[in-house]
């Protein structure tokens, strides 16, 4: 099976559904009208398919290997790829002009991220973070900081990482130890060590800029004493050249994981290593969620990259493997057998991964527009609603895209039967690399406390009301459709779900903690599900609209079947995730500890 990158489908998301071409007016947009977008994506997807692709398996058996020299030798063919992507200027994307960068909308660049990270997520972690590292500095550096270091970055010719988790504390960062002495030159001495670390060493880059949490001696405890500094690997020269080696940043181990072995996960060790503060003092917190929010969205969007390269896989196996009869009769009367893809319960693996993935990806390259609208658009208003949208969405996406990623690599591992659970197949690479992107940046159950104890009570609702609204103004607008009634219908009963959810947890929670963390990942999963029938809604217009226009191209009323199924197999989840969450805490925290 060899990865194919859905072009076809972000475009049909970008022009017809996200009506891109509106944006025009916008920088960026400007100079990426849809048809320089599809030459783009299309460059893009030849990258992912002929480079990235093929070395993905071999990045898995091979893994990185760490040296007593504290060096790091990533597998074969990554070095040259790695050179090959920043000579074409793949990272450089969605970077400020002012730095080198392309300066393309951000949605244009999470299209291309999807397509790296399906055909090989272990390389595209490296580029993923050092634009979370470019993102920092850009939004808490200093000019003198940009000017050195975000040109480098931008192009990926440096690498980035983010070092937050120690071995004693990971999501609760006010255990942080890692320490930071002042010196008289204005620099500091960074001390401490840091875990998990991706991308923390490796032979692909000249240099790796580590942005590294830490405490500055005398600072308050707690995570309002947390400051973040610049320790590059190689101290750079004013003109940006690679000057002496920083002594005291050592990577002392990899980490042996289950799965993304071609991504070095490194033990660091800072001994009195050089730093320098990004930003004030006491503020390092603030700034590497800049880094973490951009870096959560970008998870999500891991979950169903990889998610659609195992259902590709799945499928293509399903339509060649011979297994048994059709129940109608036989499909395949010449042949021994028919193949499996004429089994009811494996269409409904594949089919509950097409509505998932089809609908994800409107919903993903839809928040890269919010993350657009929110830099770029010349009406407060818009600016703000879109900082809403991103603030209540990030969580939702991390942790629903994740979770289903996961599934729908199992369900395609499942489809492959007992070859896919051998290293034959690439069913088992895809389940293990996915994995990971339930847990970090925060793992899933982290991401649905901020849902319901930080995003949805912000500003005192607005955010949800606004989404609210949203719905209720299309369901208003569509409802006289006879095409749509099905999925206007469905969105009507979803979105009202919803509220009834809201409704609970502001009565329940507050009065109860306990209730809203016991029923937090249900109101996410309810959250998604909603957003999810909203676009395949407006995915059912779109299609519709040029079924109208006389288009015959079975890709339109492939989208309105795909709908149907999503509306009436997978969206009654909803009334579930309700149901549970309306059951409180007491019978999930009934039990003495000692009873586990």
């Amino acid at each position: 099976m060899t990865y194919q990158a859905p072009v076809r489908d972000q475009l049909f998301v970008l022009r017809e559904v996200l009506g891109i071409e509106h944006y025009a007016n916008l920088p960026g947009f400007a100079d990426a009208p849809i048809d320089v977008m599809e030459q783009i994506l299309t460059e893009g997807a030849k990258f992912c398919e002929e480079v990235l692709a093929p070395i993905n398996h071999n990045g898995d058996k091979e893994g990185c290997i760490w040296s007593p020299d504290n060096t790091v030798t990533t597998p074969t063919g990554f070095k040259a790829a790695y050179k090959a992507m920043v000579e074409a200027g793949w990272p450089a994307l969605g970077a400020d002009p002012a730095f080198g960068g392309q300066g393309l909308p951000r949605v244009l660049n999470l299209a291309y991220s999807e397509m790296s990270s399906s055909a090989n997520m272990a390389f595209s972690m490296y580029p993923g973070l050092t634009h979370g590292a470019y993102s920092a500095i850009l939004a808490g550096g200093s000019d003198e900081q940009k000017q050195l270091y975000l040109p480098k970055l931008a192009s990926a010719q440096w690498g980035g990482t983010m070092n937050l988790t120690e071995p004693q504390c990971g999501t609760d960062l006010g255990l942080l130890r890692t320490k930071a002495v002042p010196q008289a030159d204005g620099t500091y001495r960074i001390s401490g060590q840091k875990i998990w670390i991706s991308g923390g060493e490796h032979d692909m880059a000249e240099n790796i800029v580590h942005l590294v949490l830490a405490r500055i001696e005398g600072a308050p405890a707690g995570v309002h004493g947390i400051s973040l500094f610049i320790v590059p690997k190689f101290l750079p020269g004013p003109d940006g050249s690679v000057g002496p080696r920083n002594e005291g940043v050592k990577c002392v181990g990899l980490e042996e994981k289950m799965g993304i072995h071609g991504n070095a996960t490194c033990v660091m060790s800072y001994e009195e290593a050089k730093g320098w503060l990004i930003g004030e003092a006491n503020s390092g917190l603030k700034l590497m969620f800049v880094m973490m929010n951009e870096a959560r969205l970008g998870v999500g969007l891991q979950g169903l990259s990889q998610a659609e390269a195992a259902y590709q896989a799945a499928c293509a196996f399903a339509r060649e493997r011979l297994q048994g009869r059709a129940l109608t009769g036989p499909k395949n009367p010449d042949g021994p057998a028919d193949p499996i893809i004429v089994h009811p319960d494996v269409r409904r693996m594949l089919m509950d991964s097409k509505a998932l993935l089809e609908g994800g990806r409107a919903f993903l390259l839809w928040a890269g527009l919010q993350g657009d609208l929110l830099h770029e658009a010349p009406d407060e208003a818009q600016r703000q609603k879109a900082s809403d949208y991103m603030g209540l969405m990030t969580p939702v996406l991390k942790a629903y895209f994740t979770d289903k990623g996961l599934k729908i690599c199992s369900d395609a591992m499942q489809v492959h039967g007992g070859s896919g659970f051998t290293e034959h197949f690439p069913a088992s690479q895809y389940l293990r690399d996915v994995r990971i992107s339930l847990i970090y940046e925060g793992a899933n159950g982290i991401q649905a406390l901020d849902l319901v104890g930080r995003k949805l009570p912000a500003k005192g609702g607005r955010a949800m009301m606004g989404f609210l609204a949203d719905l209720d103004a299309f369901a208003a607008e569509n409802e006289a459709d006879a095409g749509l009634t099905p999925f206007v219908d469905g969105l009507k009963t979803v979105k009202a779900q919803l509220q009834e959810g809201v409704m609970w947890l502001m009565q329940n929670g507050l009065a109860n903690p306990d209730n809203a963390g016991a029923g937090s990942t249900d109101f996410l999963h309810l959250t998604a599900l909603t957003g999810l029938a909203w676009f395949w809604a407006q995915i059912a217009k779109a299609a519709n609209a040029r079924i109208a226009a006389g288009d015959t191209d079975p890709f339109y009323a492939n989208k309105l079947v795909t709908g149907r199924y999503f509306v009436e197999r997978i969206l009654p989840e909803a009334g579930a995730h309700l149901a549970k969450l309306k059951t409180g805490a007491e019978l999930v925290m009934a039990l003495p500890a000692e009873a586990f």
